[in-house]
Order: C-alpha cells, then sequence, then structure tokens
C-alpha cells in the first residue's frame, strides 16, 4: 500500500469483525510505528498490548466503572478545552450528529447515546487493544512523540490490512487499568488503540470526517508563484 493510500484509507473505525490478530502482526505493527521521531530520540512510548482473557478482563472492569461511577473518573491530563470555542465547538457537534445519524440513533435518545459511548470500553469489538502510557516525568513535547507514533501505528496497521480506533477515553479510567496491573505508578496513560479487521457491513463504518482544505488552515509566505507545481 502506498503511503497516501494508507492515509486516505485510515479512519476511525467504530465497529470490528472477531477475527483474530495474530501476536506476530501485532509486532510489525509496533516495530514499524516506533520508526517515529521523539525529541533527542527519547522515545517516550509504552505498549501494552491486549487480547484473548487480558482484554476480556480490561473491558469487563472498565465497562462496569463507565457504567458505575463514571463521575469518579477523570484524565490526567487536559485533551479539549474549557469552555469549547469555535470553530472547535461546531467541529465536534458535526462529528457527534453525523455518527449518531449514520447509526440511526435520534439526538434525543440518550439512552442510546449512552449504550453507544460504553461500547468505546469493548474496544468496539475489536480482537486487540492496545494501551498508550510514557512516564509521567516526561513534558509537554514526549505528547507530540507519541502523537506521531500512534499516527504510525495506525498507518502501520492500514498496510498490514487492519483497521484502528485511537481511544482518548480510556484515559479517563486509568486507576481502573492501574488496579489491574497494567500501568505503573510512575506512567500516565494516554489512549487506548482499537485494532482489528474493519466490519464492512456497519453502517458507523461508512462515516467520513470532513477534512478543512490547505487554504482553510495554512498560509504561504516566500515561495516562487511562477515554479510551478
Amino acid at each position: 500500500m502506498q503511503v497516501a493510500d494508507a492515509i486516505r484509507s485510515r479512519k476511525s473505525v467504530r465497529r470490528f469483525r472477531p477475527d483474530p490478530v495474530p501476536r506476530a502482526q501485532v509486532e510489525r505493527i509496533l516495530e514499524l510505528a516506533a520508526q517515529a521521531p521523539s525529541g533527542a530520540n527519547t522515545q517516550p512510548w509504552k505498549v501494552r498490548a491486549l487480547a484473548g482473557a487480558a482484554r476480556d478482563a480490561l473491558c469487563r472492569a472498565v465497562s462496569a466503572a463507565a457504567e458505575q461511577e463514571p463521575q469518579r473518573h477523570h484524565a490526567e491530563y487536559g485533551y479539549y478545552p474549557a469552555p469549547w470555542f469555535e470553530p472547535y465547538l461546531e467541529r465536534r457537534r458535526t462529528m457527534g450528529f453525523s455518527l449518531y445519524d449514520a447509526l440511526g440513533i435520534a439526538r434525543g435518545d440518550r439512552a442510546a447515546r449512552e449504550r453507544q459511548a460504553l461500547r468505546n470500553f469493548q474496544f468496539f469489538d475489536a480482537p486487540v487493544g492496545l494501551l498508550i502510557s510514557m512516564d509521567r516525568r516526561m513534558n509537554t513535547g514526549s505528547f507530540l512523540d507519541l502523537g506521531m507514533f500512534v499516527q504510525n501505528l495506525m498507518l502501520a496497521a492500514r498496510g498490514e490490512g487492519l483497521h484502528s480506533c485511537p481511544q482518548g477515553v480510556f484515559a479517563d479510567y486509568h486507576q481502573v487499568v492501574r488496579g489491574l496491573g497494567l500501568l505503573g505508578e510512575e506512567e500516565i496513560l494516554v489512549c487506548a488503540v482499537a485494532l482489528g479487521h474493519a466490519d464492512p457491513e456497519a453502517p458507523e463504518n461508512g462515516l467520513v470526517t470532513a477534512r478543512v482544505p490547505v487554504a482553510g488552515f495554512a498560509a504561504f509566505h516566500g515561495f516562487d508563484e511562477s515554479a510551478g507545481g
């Protein structure tokens, strides 16, 4: 697969087939992901790859916490702005409404929305869940490094014919993850990634999110306009 094809075909898949993903395939993906750049070659990423009974135990524990006492659980870092502001608020709303529309969930159906949210903690049925963390003593720049690592991971998965879904929401439940022995006290849980074969029949997997064109986010200075392409 060409790099451009991998980038354009990558999307957040929210329903996977149960087909297993062999450990050797996950190791190949992680080896490629680890080619990501990092400041001073610190390579701050840490990964726990879960499948089978280990994955199921994590899903049960986090799902129970999310259902019974979600208000007690918060990530150890801030992801979104508080309060939201434009244009980001509208992009967030559009994304959410588009997903619920694809699933046939009415905007006022809070119970259905909560059920869909809980599917996060089943890794959307993916057979492999990856927990991504780093040492909490690292600084803000290491979050950039982890982002590049996760992007490499998702593109490498496409090269293997697999799909993925990055899941920041798992970071809220770091206490549960730590209680299962899957996170050290010195680590901060940054996100999880669901990994597996996409279910092509799932309506939510047909969702394609819009992207702002280059002219909407980039400015060019000093280019020779006569030089062409």
